[in-house]
């Protein structure tokens, strides 16, 4: 049975992602230990709230270099909302340095008439990676469910697997590159087309195992 490492760092949301990996009959470890991070076959990098205190927790509980590793390692690796966010090198949120796996950083949306900051509720996903083994089975265009304020902005556009429209403003709202993929909003929380993204992710999993 592939045991899926969910990395906690006090920064929320781990039941309901744990919630919805049981659902589609994953083995999901609440964890803070390097070694079982290490010893599992994928991570889930979950997180709600701010990015300062996010690097702060990763760093006191000395997880931000076991992290690095399993990315480094090519098990699968899926980052969800402040979990894509702190891949990142800054956040225009706060001073700490990100974990810096991915070029690039997190901006605030800009104020424009009638746009409402934080970004919240659902919206459709615009594929810029259609085949993308997360999206497997899914329709074009898919409602999935949002709450940010800060966006990502990559260096490399080439990494963005999905983009969003709020306002006039066309933000990144996933990204994948190799083993690593990360999304903005919450698989966990976006009804049945969420439970296939986290079905489409144990299924590489159980993939990767088996190979």
């Amino acid at each position: 049975m592939s045991v899926i490492a969910v990395v906690d760092y006090d920064m929320g949301n781990l039941h309901s992602v744990c919630k919805g990996l049981e659902n589609v009959g994953a083995v999901p470890k609440i964890t803070d230990s390097p070694a079982i991070i290490e010893q599992a076959d994928a991570v889930v990098l979950p997180g709600v709230g701010s990015f300062d205190p996010a690097m702060q927790n990763l760093r006191s509980r000395n997880l931000i270099e076991p992290i690095k590793s399993a990315i480094a390692s090519g098990k699968p690796f899926l980052g969800i909302c402040l979990g894509l966010q702190i891949l990142f090198e800054s956040s225009e949120e706060g001073v700490e340095p990100g974990l810096g796996v991915i070029a690039g950083k997190v901006r605030r949306f800009r104020s424009e008439p009638g746009l409402t900051i934080p970004h919240m509720g659902w919206n459709q996903l615009q594929f810029t990676q259609p085949d993308l083994p997360l999206w497997q089975n899914l329709p074009s265009d898919p409602w999935v469910y949002f709450v940010h304020s800060y966006y990502v902005d990559p260096v490399d556009l080439e990494v963005r697997s999905a983009i969003v429209t709020h306002g006039s403003q066309n933000v990144t709202a996933a990204i994948a590159k190799d083993n690593l993929m990360a999304v903005q909003f919450h698989p966990e929380k976006s009804s049945t087309t969420g439970l296939q993204m986290l079905s489409n992710f144990v299924s590489q999993v159980r993939a990767k195992v088996a190979a």
